[in-house]
């Protein structure tokens, strides 16, 4: 049980749109922190995910310990579930759960826009913005710095 009290109590959270934390990765992606874990009680973690035209992603990855789910709200992402590549469209959702091998692009040539589900919500906003610090910078990782870094942040290949 998360909740023991035999009462409700006023405790929602609300974060107007200027308000949510975002950054642009080096493909040119806009990353939105719309409900990162540490607003969740790191029960999950909502982002939104803006694509350019040539908005880029992950190879072919899995989490151990949290699942991942994609929606999408515009245009066709190109979704791997482990076996085959999905053209998502609008209104399309995709489950990943802990220790399925995932990954997803934008090859469509137009801008689009996902949400990503973390659950439970793991701190992925710490590893977005090292991501895009390192992108941003042109900072060059070795393999070994590749893995330990996506190691930290429980991402690992599907190699």
């Amino acid at each position: 049980m998360s909740y023991a009290k035999d009462v409700g109590e006023a405790s929602a959270v609300r974060r107007v749109i200027g308000g949510v934390p975002e950054l642009t990765m080096r493909s040119g992606t806009q990353v939105r922190f719309v409900a990162p874990g540490s607003l969740t009680d790191e029960r999950f973690g909502l982002f939104e995910w803006n694509m350019g035209s040539q908005g880029g992603g992950p190879d072919a990855h899995f989490h151990k310990t949290f699942s991942e789910s994609f929606y999408v709200t515009r245009g066709t992402v190109a979704l791997f579930d482990g076996t085959a590549w999905l053209d998502a469209q609008p209104g399309d959702f995709v489950y990943v759960p802990p220790g399925g091998i995932h990954a997803f692009h934008n090859t469509s040539g137009e801008p689009t826009s996902m949400l990503i589900l973390f659950a439970p919500g793991p701190p992925r906003e710490r590893y977005f913005e090292e991501l895009a610090e390192i992108g941003n910078s042109g900072r060059q990782l070795s393999d070994d710095e590749w893995i330990e870094l996506w190691a930290r942040h429980d991402q690992y290949p599907a190699t």
